[in-house]
């Protein structure tokens, strides 16, 4: 601080010390409530714009393909791609800072069990990112609500064929157990690349933290391009249990919930929080020295400055 600050600065303390004297006035219950739920209301946001932007991705690329709809397609395969790659970028643009921008419950759990992060505030996070799917999912029906009719057939008609633009499903030909793998893999990638981008020990190979969407816009690019063809790459389960329960909710009813054996659960919810913690657990046993890990609270390993954008996504 140069000399000419220091000297403007210095009224302002002393006022501010003098009117200090007296206890702070206390907080109203707003104020209060406010504080406690801006983490969970940034995650809640973070998604609902995740959701807005894969679910409407969906829907754009497959109600488009009826020509009651569109005159022509409006996108394909890559359009969903890169919609779910914006969509999640952009949730963490939106959320982190005033929360650690999770958005995804697989990673607030991976992040609890192996960063430190509160046990007590998981619960919160979880309902408030469900809630998101939910609501993103809503805005998105009411959006294409009137093309889901033409699409199938008629006013208030839902099948199976529309499902698919909310929750994620497998293809006919995978079995239960490589859906359920081929998820867990995703995720086991998306969430490596998080902690391994975001390990302040690694020095220049860190990313600014205000940079940080970008390396998932990128990631989950990849993810979708490379692995996704199969289970429509669901890898969190917020994402995809929120906009199920809104199909149901609509007009899909069970279906959306019987459908092979209950595979919202151990593929849309499991899958996801097994591939997380898998790849959390092996970078921190053999990569990790931060104070925060678990093996590092062990071994007293290497202290390092810590990057907020740490927990994303």
């Amino acid at each position: 601080m140069s000399d000419a600050s220091f000297i403007t600065s210095t009224p302002h303390t002393s006022t501010t010390r003098l009117r200090g004297g007296h206890a702070p006035a206390p907080q109203s219950t707003f104020s209060r409530c406010r504080e406690i739920l801006r983490e969970p209301i940034a995650e809640f946001l973070g998604v609902a714009v995740l959701v807005i932007f894969g679910a409407g991705v969906n829907c754009q690329v497959l109600l488009s393909s009826a020509s009651g709809v569109s005159s022509s397609p409006k996108g394909d395969y890559l359009s969903v791609c890169f919609g779910w790659a914006v969509g999640l970028s952009l949730g963490v643009w939106v959320s982190n800072g005033i929360s650690p921008g999770h958005i995804n419950p697989a990673v607030t759990l991976a992040m609890a069990t192996w960063r430190g992060f509160s046990w007590k505030k998981v619960p919160g996070f979880i309902l408030a990112q469900i809630l998101g799917g939910f609501v993103g999912a809503a805005l998105i029906y009411a959006n294409y609500s009137h093309a889901i009719d033409i699409f199938e057939g008629g006013a208030g008609v839902r099948t199976m064929k529309t499902a698919g633009v909310f929750g994620a499903y497998a293809v006919d030909y995978l079995p239960n157990g490589s859906a359920f793998f081929s998820e867990a893999l995703g995720t086991a990638v998306l969430v490596l690349v998080i902690i391994a981008t975001t390990d302040a020990g690694r020095g220049a190979a860190v990313p600014p933290a205000g940079l940080f969407p970008l390396v998932i816009f990128v990631t989950l690019l990849g993810i979708s391009a490379a692995l996704g063809m199969q289970t429509s790459f669901s890898l969190n389960p917020a994402r995809d249990f929120g906009p199920r329960l809104l199909s149901a909710a609509v007009g899909y009813r069970g279906a959306v919930f019987s459908y092979r054996s209950q595979y919202w659960l151990w593929t849309g919810v499991l899958g996801p929080v097994v591939g997380a913690q898998v790849a959390a657990g092996l970078y921190d046993l053999f990569l990790y020295n931060g104070p925060d890990g678990v093996v590092g609270k062990r071994t007293g390993g290497a202290k390092h400055g810590v990057n907020h954008a740490t927990d994303a996504v």
